[in-house]
Order: structure tokens, then sequence, then C-alpha cells
């Protein structure tokens, strides 16, 4: 990669995410460390926003960005490949923004990349996805981001009804099914829940903020430190 190309990465990379270690831009650019410490430093003196320092991160100040990209026909067919395959599976709103932003960056490729882009031979077929499981989606997505308690009513596989009162952290799809992981209120633990089980949604005007122990990242530690558990007794 030209040094050109590769400093250019490293201010989307940047501004991407809310905050780049080296580790992490280093391992995406397959460079060294230093080398993202001294191209850093290049940019900041060439004038560019970023803020942080080596050993912490790097972020973009608000405001700054770039002229308008172009899509090589490989990256263009990749945005196609994802919106196909992610349509049918996303709630209505979300899979119509999909169709829209897609639809706005094949407007202004040139005529070779869109072409080369809409005859990808990549399909998704549509799945079973009933209107009220698609609508509660939404609803869940929605309640996340605002960061509104939910409360359900739930048929588990067993056919056991529960009523719970949720914080939602983040749905995730499965291949065949969506869940939500949630902090359980009323079991106080971290729960999934199949969406296409839940019978009945009420999402609350109560708003939670984050806790220690309660998290998304706290889910995730939980499993990686069970997943470790689970390599270590069965290496013994």
């Amino acid at each position: 990669m030209r040094r050109a190309d590769r400093l250019f990465q490293i201010i989307q990379l940047i501004r991407g995410r809310r905050l780049s270690t080296a580790q992490f831009l280093a391992e995406r650019l397959e460079v060294s460390e230093r080398t993202v410490y001294r191209d850093v430093a290049d940019l900041m003196a060439q004038g560019v926003p970023i803020e942080g320092e080596a050993g912490v991160g790097y972020r973009m100040r608000p405001g700054f960005d770039l002229p308008p990209l172009m899509f090589t026909h490989e990256e263009a067919q990749a945005l196609v490949a994802s919106v196909r395959i992610a349509h049918p599976r996303l709630d209505a709103a979300l899979s119509s923004h999909a169709d829209a932003a897609l639809s706005k960056i094949l407007a202004v490729l040139p005529a070779a990349a869109r072409a080369a882009a809409e005859s990808l031979a990549v399909y998704a077929p549509a799945i079973p996805f009933d209107t009220k499981t698609r609508a509660r989606l939404e609803a869940l997505r929605l309640a996340t981001e605002a960061r509104r308690l939910v409360t359900i009513q739930y048929v588990d596989l067993k056919e056991q009804r529960s009523e719970r009162t949720l914080r939602p952290l983040g749905c995730f799809y499965w291949g065949a099914v969506w869940t939500l992981a949630a902090w359980c209120e009323t079991r106080g633990a971290f729960r999934n829940f199949r969406v296409d089980r839940i019978q009945q949604l009420d999402v609350q005007e109560r708003t939670f903020r984050d806790e220690p122990g309660k998290t998304m990242a706290d889910l995730f530690r939980t499993i990686e430190a069970e997943m470790a558990e689970h390599h270590g007794s069965t290496d013994a």
C-alpha cells in the first residue's frame, strides 16, 4: 500500500470510531505500531484535527470531513451484497433506509462500477418473517437506542410463560431467528429472548443508564469468561 493511501485509510478508520488505538490501526493496516505513530504525527502536523496520544488512542474532532469518496468495483459489489443479505432480515424501517442508502451510493458511481455492482451474482432469498416479529424487532431496536426499559410477555421453548422488565442491550441475528440480549430486572441477570416468542411488548417511558455489571460490554466479558472456563475444563 502506498503511504498516501495508508494515510487516507488512517483518517477513515479514526473518523469512523469513537476511539482508535494504535494497535487497532496497525492490525487493520498490517503495519507496525511505530509506523502508525509516525503517520498520525505527520497527519496532525499537516493540520488534520486528530486528538489523542500514543498509548491512549485517537479520535477525530467534530466537523472534519473529506470530499465524496469513490468506490472500487469490488467495494461497490460488497455494499450491494451486504444490503441484499440484510434486506429481508432487518426490520421494515431499517431495511428501507438500507435500500435508500445503497441507491444514493449507486447513483454517484461511474457507469462501469455501477454495472459491476448491480450485476453481482450474490442473492439472499426472503425468509419467513411475520409482520409482528418485524415490528417488535424495530421497537426493540429503537428502545435500545433510546435506553428505554421494556416489559415483555414471553413464552419460552418449554411453553413456560413469564413477564419480564428488561434493559434491552442489543439484537442478534443467528441465521434463523433474532434474539434480544438484555439485563433482566426481574431476574437480576443477563438473559436472551427470542424475538418471535415475545407475545407482548411494551416500551416504557422510564430510561436507564449504564451501570457496572449491566452493560453490553459486561455481557461480552461474561461470555468470554464462560468460554475460557469451558475450554479450561475440557483441556484438563
